[in-house]
């Protein structure tokens, strides 16, 4: 589906209406569960018209989160298509004819099986690949779960509430998405782009790999401001970590935690938001998940 936009002349010296940067380029996305998903919305909102082919079983973020899946599928052309029935591997072919990028989220075997490295290869599409391991371990099983429990981003027993190497990962993919059609566009090298989880896992964890968020790192309790602050109602976050934050915050609050912890004590997150604001320091009301 390829997204044509209207010529109209312009007035002598102005400049061309602008347009998306991926305005007439489409993608076929295979991917669900969260990283593709993600990805397609985001290289949507650059321009791109999507085109998202989902098993006869649907796409298991419907049924975990609808309203998130709503959001992130919206203005895109939604197909259901069992590759493994030959009426429908035909019309999935079809979709290919007209597609400039193949983005897919399964294991490397799973591909080779459906057929999709050779159906990418014959039209020369620009082809992302999403994939929880490399190398050896390509076949292994894994989630956002798992990711983060091999990397160390985890306080167990408590559950992530950000699924930080499918975000990251999702990123990387849009990235890749780009670099791919660019060499497409150009007829070189680099249209197939891997994006590896357990690797954007691994990089999200150098903050705690580097001590900056380990226990008593800068950024995990080692400097009085910047830290979680209970106060009379709830909690405040305190991010005073320049020197001209940090001298304000001593200033009109408190220098060491004890003082902080006793002053943010006697009065409500809300009275501490308001001052922050007055003060130009960062302080904020710790909301719940849901914005609560």
């Amino acid at each position: 589906m390829l997204v044509c936009m209207e010529q109209t002349e312009q007035p002598e010296g102005s400049d061309p209406r602008p347009r998306d940067p991926l305005s007439g380029t489409t993608v076929v996305t295979l991917a669900v569960n969260l990283p593709g998903p993600l990805a397609a919305a985001r290289l949507a909102t650059l321009g791109a018209a999507v085109v998202k082919v989902e098993p006869p079983q649907g796409d298991p973020l419907k049924a975990g989160a609808p309203a998130w899946y709503r959001e992130l599928v919206a203005g895109q052309e939604i197909v259901t298509l069992d590759l493994k029935d030959p009426a429908d591997r035909a019309r999935f072919e079809k979709l290919l004819v007209r597609a400039d990028l193949l983005l897919t989220a399964h294991r490397p075997s799973a591909l080779v099986r459906l057929g999709i490295p050779e159906a990418v290869r014959l039209r020369g599409l620009a082809h992302v690949e999403i994939v929880g391991h490399d190398g050896d371990g390509a076949e292994r099983p894994g989630h956002d779960l798992t990711y983060q429990a091999a990397h160390g981003t985890l306080s167990p027993p408590a559950m992530p509430l950000v699924p930080i190497a499918d975000l990251l990962g999702a990123e990387r993919a849009v990235a890749a998405a780009l670099l791919a059609l660019r060499a497409r566009d150009h007829g070189t090298e680099g249209r197939h782009v891997r994006v590896v989880l357990d690797e954007a896992a691994h990089d999200a964890a150098a903050a705690a790999r580097f001590g900056l968020t380990s226990r008593g790192g800068p950024l995990a309790g080692g400097l009085p401001g910047y830290g979680i602050y209970p106060t009379a109602d709830g909690f405040v976050a305190v991010a005073a970590l320049e020197p001209v934050f940090a001298e304000r915050l001593a200033a009109h609050i408190g220098r060491t935690q004890e003082e902080l912890e006793l002053r943010f004590a006697s009065e409500p997150a809300a009275h501490w938001e308001r001052l922050g604001e007055e003060l130009d320091l960062p302080i904020v009301r710790v909301r719940q998940p849901g914005g609560g």
